[in-house]
């Protein structure tokens, strides 16, 4: 009792492991259960244009980084004929840089980016480096003491850093403040205003550019946005509404105090953004933004492509192997050999079913007719194994010329098929002839074909393809089940039917 119940418990731990992995497969690397999935991505372009009259042009974009808050950088591409292009810096400091000898006239450049949205917070973790000194002289005599006004009334209705800044916010809005109006009117937007007052009260914030994403919209701008560093981490906030986070579809363009582009060699410089929502399947997005996963490099898809392509075949015959163990032990119908109906479906996956139908039956035949005169040589088992082998390969080589002469491409795929054990096949059932007649024969090889068809049908689905080949792990259910079945000793399906009629007496 306590052995049948340790081995009960290792059945559930398998399964239990192969269904666990595939969630952390799942989850750490993106890849997804079903085949077919698709998510959205943003394709986003930035164009910028600017005039030239001749000699050297340089020219430097913001990038955002390679992980902004709520979406991960799938692609990244310039188009831009006759210059080059770099990509330099990391993080909150990327930047796209066109370079070219010589340029005259109007010049446009590209750069596009496929971005798909994650759950990512994408926090800057940059440490704050500022000195409020260098904002304390900033406004002339009558600004300064209108802004020393505001800021001292927003700093008696707050008591942390972000109810300063919405303070800030609320007074810079209102339209009675004639403090606020006064420093409306200087050159600076609302943004920077902002800024200037948290870096006076000794709070770091810093100066942010979003593209805010809407399906194909054209001509775009970023829009001005403050960060403010608080608790050790930075926070997004609408200098406008006071509205705290990132957006969901607020796309962080560009981070710090460096300008979004720089020209040299050129004038009257201009970007502006195109935008459009795509879908790309899931499965490639995995392969590609969660390159970095342990089960990334430890899956089968960093394998060379040939090697995939044997791999997907092999990963599916254990799910072949269930099929006939449920057939064999549950459902109680008889095959030719344990395995045999699995090599079948294999080879039935690389031609077809009807093919490879028509195929096995003309090859087991025409061996069962080859088999009949060996046996009256009187040769040894090991030579007429090894004779019957050569003459299989003479009828599959046969069957592969006549149908290539008749147009037909199935004869020759029929060399996909075991050509060892299609002769232990011919060599069984032609003994089983002998000893039980042509109905056990008929019997066993009817039920093999039945087999694996069925394994056939499953192997095919797309789910259970797309299941084996990116959770190989699922196999330990598989083989947990397996090894469960195999304590089955309780009646099959077939002995239910065949004694049905005791149920009347």
């Amino acid at each position: 009792m306590n052995q049948k119940w340790t081995f009960h418990t290792i059945l559930i731990l398998m399964a239990l492991i192969g269904m666990g992995t595939a969630v952390m497969r799942h989850l750490s690397a993106g890849t997804p259960f079903l085949p077919g999935q698709a998510k959205s991505v943003w394709l986003v372009e930035a164009r910028v244009d600017f005039d030239t009259t001749g000699g050297p042009v340089s020219a430097s974009l913001s990038l955002p980084d390679a992980h902004p808050p709520g979406f991960e950088l799938f692609e990244e591409q310039a188009a831009s004929p006759g210059y080059g292009f770099t990509v330099l810096g990391e993080g909150d400091n990327r930047r796209a840089e066109w370079t070219k000898r010589e340029a005259e006239g109007e010049q446009s450049l590209y750069y596009s980016a496929q971005l798909v949205e994650s759950d990512s917070d994408g926090a800057s973790a940059a440490e704050p480096v500022f000195s409020s000194r260098e904002y304390n002289n900033y406004w002339e005599d009558a600004q300064e003491l209108a802004a020393k006004e505001v800021l001292g009334l927003a700093r008696g209705k707050s008591s942390s850093p972000l109810s300063l800044t919405r303070e800030l916010i609320k007074l810079l809005n209102s339209p009675s403040s004639q403090n606020a109006a006064l420093l409306r009117s200087d050159t600076l937007g609302q943004a920077e205003l902002l800024i200037h007052f948290l870096n006076r009260a000794d709070i770091p914030a810093r100066y942010v550019m979003g593209l805010y994403l809407e399906d194909a919209r054209r001509r775009q701008i970023l829009t001005p946005m403050v960060e403010i560093y608080t608790e050790q981490e930075w926070l997004l906030v609408n200098p406008k509404t006071g509205d705290v986070g990132v957006p969901p579809n607020l796309l962080l363009w560009h981070r710090g105090g460096v300008s979004v582009l720089d020209v040299s060699g050129g004038k009257n410089s201009r970007v502006h953004f195109s935008m459009i929502r795509q879908t790309v399947p899931a499965a490639q997005l995995a392969q590609i933004t969660k390159s970095d996963s342990i089960f990334s490099r430890l899956g089968v898809q960093r394998l060379p492509i040939e090697e995939q392509s044997m791999f997907k075949l092999l990963l599916l015959l254990p799910l072949g192997a269930a099929v006939v163990v449920f057939m064999r032990v549950i459902i109680g119908l008889k095959t030719s050999g344990t395995f045999m109906p699995v090599l079948i479906a294999l080879a039935f996956l690389q031609t077809s079913l009807v093919e490879g139908l028509i195929s096995f039956v003309l090859v087991v035949a025409a061996g069962l007719a080859l088999r009949g005169y060996l046996s009256r040589l009187n040769l040894l088992l090991v030579a007429r194994i090894a004779a019957l082998i050569v003459l299989v390969i003479f009828m599959i080589s046969a069957f592969s010329i006549i149908g290539y002469q008749l147009g037909y491409s199935a004869g020759m795929t029929i060399t996909f098929f075991p050509m060892i054990i299609i002769a232990w096949t011919i060599e069984r059932m032609s003994i089983l002839w002998e000893e039980d007649g042509p109905s056990e024969v008929v019997s066993q090889g009817g039920g093999s074909l039945l087999v694996a068809v069925i394994a056939y049908l499953l192997m095919q689905m797309p789910l259970f393809v797309h299941l084996t080949f990116n959770f190989p792990e699922l196999n330990l259910v598989l083989l947990a089940s397996i090894l469960a079945m195999g304590q089955y000793t309780g009646y099959k399906l077939s002995e239910l039917w065949r004694f049905r009629a005791m149920d009347d007496l």
